[in-house]
């Protein structure tokens, strides 16, 4: 399915009708709305004006779209905000109150904004829980974007209160988890417990990961307070979540997801790449200033993918330019087709564009749409319209992709870890996930993005570019696993309270890794240093252990005086350091053909994968590319040379 994000509150009804058979006309057939006319459907406080809401969907159902509606709450109005003040969030970097004016102004610790949010959505649910133009919901829009998830507000410190007392039952037991007996930090009652914010200098990491995970908990239960109001009067509709990148929320995405029905992503791949690689030489930006980095925009699709067991939706997806990004370029002409089907590729249901029409005012004014302020088409329509005859070719698409042989573990408290405690400049949790998404996919290779715990039965290779601290469910999972196992440093560096593990490093990984990490340095990641495997020269930098090999352990890489770099103990291998490109290549190929698993070197504007019957190649270079197709291939789309920024597909076993 193709659908479009449409805002009838933004334009003169008059127009309603035009803009529902044009969106009919292209091939679109779902459209989400409403998440932001809270103002509208409440302009009085307790006074509901659903009017026009009711002309609304009843016009663009009449035309044969599917409604979503997303709740209002992540714009809550002004004459709320007066009422009750206390409901604003503070930002934990500065202390002050982030006030009314833009969005996300709420503070999930408040509990007479929890009160309100369940009102409004309860009346939306109770109104269209039955009606037949309607398809599903999506609870309020983009979860902690702006990094809200965290506050610094009294509710926020009186809530994270209660937490620590749930968790630890005596304050002497935090005391001990924490070391508060450093720095003279010990605490008497957990009413004394401050938030770990605006010190003179670094706070506890141990109270910070308490933090951390008590912001994450209070995200959950908020929203899941919203998704009971839905279902309690929404019988026969499903439920959504428009999630941004994972790595940007802050929280457990996969604990929030489980009371969904399926997970959904907003996809801007030039905005997200601008960001990514902001600080990089202009070398490296410019081949993919106007597609987006190939594995960023997978990497994405398969966490989403790995949320639910049913397939995922991209509620909005990037048609031009954006406005939010340090740039803001065009797509290269063929991409917002090419980023369509890729998202199909990786297994998604639908994919919904944001916008149907540019707005000419506020904040979003130079952000495209489908069709420009002055009703024309923009520059991806033609694209779009072509998506019709693509997925026709296709035919129905709607079993989950099939399980990878490759399993790659994401960890919300890696990225944690990583995060309170960098150590060096040079190490990012997300950077190395990438890196090793990234290896993995140069092979040719489809991968599943799964949490510590996931039952691992099948998979042939996993791989966990740091897993922090894993607890009993994800070492079970580990060791009840077949499949060969790669860890990158830092993996069990820490215990479950951000403590060094009793032997040190890996903790309660050794079981697995007969080593231990005895120090560890931190490098510029210009400063890159030798590492030597099987007599050929690469590189480490950034981050480098010193590693004692104990019984069983065999040394497979080592640094330049020869101490040990990577060790292996059977199916198992470590990776005491952050190593260049072109040893995960290495090593990965070789585990690969280890485990009998096919694969096909790929440059890095060329990816495959597989759904249904179907292989998918998308080329992202301004040149045409062979397709890595057998001769016999038949193609479904394209051919076997695939066109500047195109994508064929043909038929497999």
């Amino acid at each position: 399915m193709l659908g479009v994000c449409y805002y009838p509150e933004h334009w003169p009804e008059a127009i309603w009708a035009e803009d529902a058979q044009r969106m009919r006309a292209l091939g679109l057939s779902t459209v989400r709305i409403g998440e932001f006319a809270w103002s509208r459907l409440e302009p009085v406080p307790g006074n509901y004006d659903f009017a026009w809401f009711d002309r609304a969907i009843d016009i663009l159902g009449e035309a044969g779209l599917r409604v979503v509606i997303g709740t209002p709450t992540a714009t809550p109005p002004k004459w709320l905000v007066d009422r009750d003040p206390a409901m604003l969030p503070v930002d934990p970097r500065t202390g002050r109150v982030r006030g009314f004016g833009s969005r996300r102004h709420y503070d999930f610790s408040s509990e007479a904004y929890r009160l309100e949010a369940v009102r409004i959505t309860t009346a939306l649910a109770r109104r269209y829980g039955t009606n037949r133009h309607v398809a599903g919901w999506q609870t309020d829009n983009e979860l902690c974007c702006h990094d809200t998830a965290p506050s610094g507000s009294d509710a926020a410190r009186d809530a994270f209160r209660r937490w620590c007392a749930a968790r630890y039952t005596t304050i002497e037991t935090l005391n001990a988890a924490w070391g508060n007996v450093f720095w003279s930090m010990e605490y008497r009652d957990f009413d004394e417990i401050e938030l770990p914010i605006l010190t003179v200098t670094e706070t506890s990491p141990a109270h910070r990961l308490a933090w951390r995970r008590f912001s994450s908990d209070q995200v959950i239960a908020w929203h899941q307070a919203m998704v009971d109001a839905i279902r309690a009067h929404a019988k026969n509709q499903w439920i959504t979540h428009n999630f941004i990148p994972i790595a940007q929320t802050g929280i457990d995405a996969h604990a929030l997801a489980k009371s969904l029905d399926f997970a959904s992503f907003d996809n801007y791949p030039l905005g997200f790449t601008d960001q990514v690689l902001a600080q990089a030489p202009a070398d490296q930006l410019r081949p993919f200033m106007r597609t987006g980095l190939p594995d960023l925009t997978g990497l994405m699709l398969d966490q989403t993918r790995g949320l639910s067991a049913a397939p995922f939706w991209l509620m909005e997806q990037q048609p031009g330019p954006v406005n939010w990004a340090p740039h803001n370029p065009i797509p290269a002409p063929g991409m917002v087709r090419l980023w369509t089907l890729q998202a199909f590729a990786h297994g998604a249901a639908c994919v919904s564009y944001f916008r149907w029409r540019q707005v000419p005012f506020a904040q979003e004014q130079m952000h495209a749409g489908l069709i420009r302020p002055d009703s024309e088409p923009a520059e991806a329509w033609g694209e779009i319209a072509l998506l019709s005859s693509d997925l026709a070719a296709l035919g129905p698409l709607d079993a989950p992709r099939a399980r990878a042989d490759v399993a790659l573990i994401i960890d919300v408290e890696a990225r944690y870890a990583s995060d309170i405690q960098r150590h060096g400049a040079g190490y990012d949790y997300d950077r190395q996930v990438l890196r090793f998404y990234s290896a993995l996919r140069g092979l040719g290779l489809d991968v599943d993005c799964v949490p510590p715990g996931t039952d691992l039965a099948g998979y042939k290779l996993v791989v966990a570019p740091m897993l922090a601290m894993p607890d009993a469910a994800a070492i079970g999972a580990l060791e009840a696993s077949t499949a060969t196992l790669v860890f990158g440093p830092r993996s069990g560096a820490k215990t479950r309270e951000f403590s060094l593990p009793d032997g040190l490093a890996p903790g309660a990984l050794r079981p697995l890794l007969p080593l231990r990490v005895r120090a560890v340095e931190t490098l510029r990641p210009d400063c890159s240093e030798p590492l030597i495997a099987g007599n050929r020269p690469f590189e480490c930098s950034a981050w480098r252990e010193a590693i004692d090999v104990l019984a069983g352990g065999e040394v497979i890489a080592h640094y330049a005086e020869g101490e040990p770099a990577v060790v292996r103990a059977g199916r198992a291998i470590y990776i005491g350091c952050v190593t260049d490109d072109a040893y995960l290549d290495h090593l990965f190929g070789a585990l690969a053909a280890e485990r009998g698993l096919a694969t096909t070197d790929l440059p890095r504007t060329l990816r495959t994968a597989r759904r249904g019957g179907f292989k998918f190649a998308f080329n992202y270079a301004a040149d045409a590319a062979p397709a890595p197709a057998p001769d016999d291939a038949a193609f479904v789309i394209g051919g076997a040379m695939i066109p500047p920024y195109g994508v064929s597909v043909w038929r497999t076993a």
